[in-house]
């Protein structure tokens, strides 16, 4: 799990648009080719090993899917209509299993009982009320999961026997403290409280004795993240930066208290996991905006040797509970994300899915790169590189600034469609880390805390100094484009920096601080105060949020913007990007709306998509493509 709570954070995005072959000597294609790629979600192996359940958006949202292991085609199980259906596991004996799904974006997610008949159960019923799965009870026979059903602002922890899918509340939440693992002999419950974004607690909680007791004492500021517990529930693994720029693995004593240094690097540890016996240890490196996995036998300490994947990368694995297969998720710059299965007894791997569309040659794409550039006070950005492909010698390109959401998230080397589409119609992009990003250290971390929309926002304006560097991109006509609070920097440069940008294209962005912070989701009521901290509380300082929202000060905008929004967004409400729109209206600035009536916080429909993104490369191209008269007017 990631330091970044993602508040608000920015899904991926899907996307594709039209076109002719322009004279660049590659070929470009259509938003139909493009969303014709098939995008996965997931995995999780058969109680007998023979399958792979896994989510895929081929018939338009996500269904549940199995692929036999033999690696012949996948059989679609679900044939949902409405709603994407999200896998979470196969029952641990038997051919049922577990999906997630929620109504039209809202995030009141459902768990759902998929039977060997076809039949469906909504174990989590209660229309008002949120459910997560935690995880599998040790024997199989039960799972754990989370429902804020009895107060609307916490998660309860239950447990659900599936003989008769009755649930029993076993740790109930009065503290507003977050869940993160439960130990295999059911005694044990992880749990964190935080109290910044940079600062949490880590607590044990004792069912028989019904003791809270407190895991992480210390002095200034700390995260800490439980992982798992060892088999025989002896031993807590966490990740912490206690003493740290970067977090690690640590080993906690249950009976002793006696903490010990597991594994650690130059980079944060993402994640850290044991497989069902405890004979395999996964860790997942975030290495400068890329995913690292070991995997290692814990008896011996020796590192299993993965499949080497040209241009990809390893971004998840799963282990099976009879711990002889690995499923792999498998993602690079010119691919989408595809299953892999291997062998952990003989060594083999085999590709289960090829999900890029056939039409799309990998060569006509663009693999991204690394780059840093200084920022106004010296600080060293990091930012992924777009370069469309043949730009000739004295041609002069459009280029687009990806702001990525959060605040706290991460742009990352990985496949993006949408990306990839406006780099083959001709857009450099660079996806900046402005300060605040997760990956690069707790103190770069937190340098944008009650300075969003400042400083944070000078490091995507210095961006600029890099693109000018290239000799190749026009200055003229530089973009800014982000979603969800890069959908506020979006507004912000606009507002804030208007000379800056020639357009701006703001996906459900934060327009509104004052707003958006008071009417953030119920169940997200155990980090209200960490957020109120970082960004500023909308009741105390309500002077201050509205100082750096866009929609207070959209008399000063008078570059084009786009704006797309999804109607049931419990995160960014529709009236935030409502009433920037009618703002710009007022004022004569060019802006185009999409609404979709059936998205949330994040686009997961491929028409949906194709509409929306296939919007943005119409509108840069009537506002900066052109000539860079029409874009700066």
């Amino acid at each position: 799990m990631q330091r970044s709570i993602a508040f608000i954070g920015f899904l991926a995005l899907a996307a594709g648009c039209s076109s002719d072959s322009g004279n660049r000597g590659v070929r470009q294609y259509t938003i139909a080719q493009f969303m014709n790629t098939e995008g996965i979600a997931g995995a999780s192996v058969s109680y007998d090993d023979s399958r792979i359940l896994f989510s895929s958006n081929r018939t338009g949202i996500y269904n549940a899917y199995a692929v036999p292991v033999s690696g012949t085609d996948a059989v679609q199980i679900t044939d949902s209509k409405d709603n994407s259906i999200f896998i979470v596991s196969w029952f641990p004996e038997d051919n049922r299993f577990l999906y997630r799904s929620d109504q039209g974006g809202n995030e009141i997610h459902h768990l759902y009982l998929h039977n060997e008949d076809g039949t469906v159960r909504d174990l989590t019923p209660d229309p008002k009320a949120r459910a997560i799965f935690y995880g599998w009870s040790r024997d199989g026979k039960s799972f754990f999961f989370g429902s804020n059903k009895r107060d609307p602002r916490f998660m309860d922890v239950y447990e659900m026997d599936i003989a008769t899918f009755t649930p029993t509340l076993i740790y109930r939440n009065d503290r507003g403290l977050d869940l993160h693992a439960v130990s295999p002999n059911k005694r044990y419950v992880a749990l964190v409280k935080s109290l910044t974004t940079n600062n949490n607690e880590m607590y044990l909680y004792d069912r028989e004795t019904k003791e809270l007791r407190h895991l992480s004492p210390h002095q200034g500021d700390a995260t800490y993240s439980p992982q798992t517990f060892d088999s025989d529930s002896r031993s807590l693994y966490y990740l912490t930066n206690e003493g740290s720029e970067f977090e690690f693995v640590q080993k906690y004593d249950l009976a002793t208290g006696k903490k010990e240094k597991v594994f650690e690097a130059a980079w944060d540890v993402m994640f850290m996991d044991l497989s069902h016996r405890g004979t395999y240890r996964v860790v997942g490196i975030n290495r400068d905006g890329r995913t690292e996995i070991t995997v290692t036998e814990t008896a011996t300490g020796k590192a299993l040797s993965l499949p080497n994947l040209p241009n990809a990368d390893i971004t998840g694995v799963t282990i099976s509970r009879s711990e002889k297969l690995m499923t792999m998720s498998v993602n690079g710059s010119t691919s989408p994300s595809n299953l892999f299965v291997y062998n952990l007894e003989t060594g083999e791997s085999r590709q289960l899915t090829n999900t890029m569309n056939p039409e799309i040659d990998r060569a006509d794409l663009v693999e991204a790169k690394v780059v840093r550039y200084k920022s106004f006070d010296g600080l060293e950005i990091p930012a992924i590189y777009y370069e469309p492909h043949h730009i000739k010698p004295g041609e002069r390109a459009p280029a687009l600034v990806w702001v990525h959401g959060g605040p706290g998230g991460q742009s990352r080397v990985g496949y993006s469609p949408l990306i990839q589409f406006l780099v083959n119609h001709g857009y450099v992009v660079m996806a900046v880390n402005n300060r605040g990003s997760s990956g690069y250290g707790k103190t770069f971390y937190k340098l944008d805390d009650l300075k969003h929309g400042q400083d944070d926002l000078d490091d995507c304006v210095w961006a600029k100094n890099y693109l000018a560097s290239t000799s190749y991109v026009d200055t003229s006509r530089i973009g800014i484009i982000g979603g969800s609070y890069g959908g506020y920097m979006v507004c912000a440069a606009l507002a804030f920096r208007p000379e800056e940008f020639a357009v701006g294209v703001n996906i459900f962005g934060v327009t509104n601080w004052v707003r958006t912070l008071k009417s953030i989701p119920s169940w997200w009521e155990s980090f209200r105060e960490a957020l109120y901290k970082e960004l500023g509380d909308p009741f105390k300082q309500e002077d201050f949020l509205r100082a750096k929202s866009p929609l207070f000060h959209a008399d000063k905008i008078r570059k084009p913007m786009m704006v797309l929004q999804g109607a049931n967004d419990p995160r960014v409400l529709k009236v935030e990007s409502d009433e920037i729109v009618a703002a710009l209206r007022k004022n004569n600035v060019p802006v185009e709306y999409v609404v979709f009536p059936d998205e949330g916080h994040g686009f997961v429909k491929k028409e949906n998509q194709i509409k929306g993104y296939g919007a943005i490369l119409e509108f840069l191209d009537r506002y900066l493509k052109g000539d860079s008269k029409q874009a700066s007017s």
